[in-house]
């Protein structure tokens, strides 16, 4: 096996390393956040917002997310520069970046998957502690701030974790709508070079130790704020 590639092409390796690093902050960042309202809208909304958001949860985690970047890349994506002005405006450097469709597509999946997973951990925070609350006088948004949301999240927090894990192993999708990440840098290594396996070791390697560094991060937090049964 011959690694000595890695000296001439370590600059794209930590280009791609960032462009991944990069899909998957925003997606879990963004994606958890609409997780929030979109759980909500099911626990506690109106039976239109309930069932639009149950709708979106069935169908974002009923398709594959590889059709939903295509759909997004090709179908939204070739409809864009028709758009009067679009081309000229500042937002087109961005919109017309594969980057963009990767990131917004990676979002709403995780978003789908991860509301389901606050709906669960919603409904499973004892009635006692929210009446308790609502007794000493705290209204609906100070009820969910301080004791609804926080104990959903530390009960969910070793299945969100998960679900971390699995987008990082998502990311490698978004090589097919031209985003530079670093199994795109593998396959180009693979063209130049006709190695095979090097460039996937070393892909293979990346994605573990960040693997490795989630799970830490999540037990460190987990033994910050222990789940109480």
């Amino acid at each position: 096996m011959r690694f000595d590639w890695i000296a001439k092409y370590w600059p794209l390796l930590i280009d791609g390393a960032i462009q991944t690093v990069s899909l998957l902050a925003i997606s879990v960042s963004v994606g958890f956040v609409l997780a929030i309202g979109l759980a909500f809208a099911q626990v506690s909304g109106g039976l239109i917002s309930r069932n639009l958001s149950r709708a979106y949860c069935t169908f974002l985690r009923g398709t594959p997310l590889l059709i939903q970047l295509w759909l997004l890349y090709y179908g939204v994506g070739s409809l864009l520069p028709l758009v009067p002005g679009l081309r000229q405006s500042f937002l087109w450097p961005i919109l017309r970046e594969g980057f963009f469709f990767a990131a917004v597509s990676f979002t709403l999946n995780f978003a789908a998957y991860q509301a389901v997973i606050l709906r669960g951990a919603l409904l499973s925070v004892p009635k006692g502690e929210l009446e308790a609350g609502r007794a000493v006088g705290m209204g609906p948004f100070t009820l969910v701030r301080r004791i609804w949301l926080p104990r959903a999240i530390r009960i969910a927090l070793p299945t969100i974790a998960g679900e971390v894990v699995l987008q990082l192993k998502s990311t490698p999708l978004a090589f097919t709508v031209t985003v530079m990440d670093l199994y795109a840098v593998a396959y180009k290594v693979r063209q130049d070079t006709l190695l095979v396996y090097e460039p996937l070791i070393v892909v293979t390697l990346f994605y573990v130790a960040l693997t490795a560094v989630i799970a830490r991060s999540f037990k460190f937090v987990e033994a910050q704020v222990p789940i109480r049964r």
